[in-house]
């Protein structure tokens, strides 16, 4: 029986993939990651004989290497979030993890995924899209929920936009909030539902001030959130991902609006995100790609 190794971060995102790769037939062989995957893994290998579950460190790339092909995983899929941030931590990298970091230009995240596929692929462990087997699960072309965007959302989106399109030459990023056609937040290190967090934040303390600006004082307090993939996305990690729990975080932000690119990006739980979303007055739209 052929099979698959997963690379799993945290949330929902292997859980998924690990299920639609077992509906293809696959024997899966998980890489659970200590500082990030869900400890619930171990109880979904328990209940089948065809998932294995090892749990290494974030810096043991060669014991990563080490288990796909002991257990002769050539294909392998990267799934759920690993914080950059991990990057900076306490983790101890091991022998060839700090070789790879030592000789890259940045620490950005395509640079450094792009770094460990390649070690990989030179190991014999193809790094394969993180959308494979889950073509169904990406946004369609459209507005998704009953509200359309209003003209004010839509100037949003069109501005984030061109936000989002300029920072993703620096691998920065794939969120930006906006506000009256200005940029409240940019997602850097933190990931997207702190940045939409900290945007909440932000126009919460400009009510509060008693002395803001008239320009602070004119904003429209509707935050618009618009997520993107890279103009070059690397499909095979970061794929820009929504689910309920962001949609939660734009609620309790006062965010009104949702944009996002067609065909490039994950939505889970899709029914009971658009009823979240129709039930709250959020618009979600997704953009084909310009």
């Amino acid at each position: 029986m052929e099979s698959v190794g997963l690379i799993a971060g945290n949330g929902r995102f292997p859980f998924l993939l690990l299920e639609a790769a077992r509906s293809h037939g696959l024997r899966v062989v998980v890489a659970a990651i200590r500082e990030e995957t869900d400890p619930e893994m171990d109880a979904r290998a328990a209940a089948d004989p065809l998932v294995t579950v090892h749990w290494l460190s974030l810096g043991e790339l060669s014991r990563l290497i080490e288990t796909f092909q002991r257990e002769g995983v050539s294909r392998a899929v990267m799934a759920g979030q690993v914080k950059h941030k991990q990057i900076f931590s306490s983790i101890r990298p091991d022998w060839r993890l700090a070789k790879l970091l030592l000789n890259l230009r940045t620490r950005s995240t395509d640079m450094l995924l792009g770094a460990v596929a390649k070690v990989l692929a030179d190991e014999g462990i193809e790094l394969i899209s993180s959308t494979a087997y889950l073509e169904p699960l990406l946004a369609r072309e459209g507005v998704l929920t009953a509200r359309p965007p209003t003209e004010e959302e839509a100037r949003n989106i069109e501005y984030g936009l061109s936000v989002a399109h300029g920072l993703a030459t620096f691998d920065i990023g794939q969120t930006v909030v906006i506000a009256a056609q200005a940029c409240v937040a940019v997602e850097a290190m933190e990931g997207t539902d702190a940045t939409i967090e900290r945007a909440g934040r932000l126009l919460r303390s400009l009510d509060a001030s008693t002395d803001a600006s008239p320009e602070a004082a004119t904003l429209d307090r509707a935050l618009t959130v618009v997520k993107l993939p890279k103009p070059n996305q690397d499909m095979r990690f970061d794929v820009p991902v929504i689910g309920l729990r962001t949609l939660e975080t734009m609620i309790a932000a006062g965010a009104t609006c949702l944009g996002i690119e067609a065909g490039r990006t994950l939505l889970f739980d899709e029914n009971k995100l658009i009823e979240r979303a129709n039930q709250s007055g959020i618009a979600i739209v997704a953009r084909a790609r310009g």
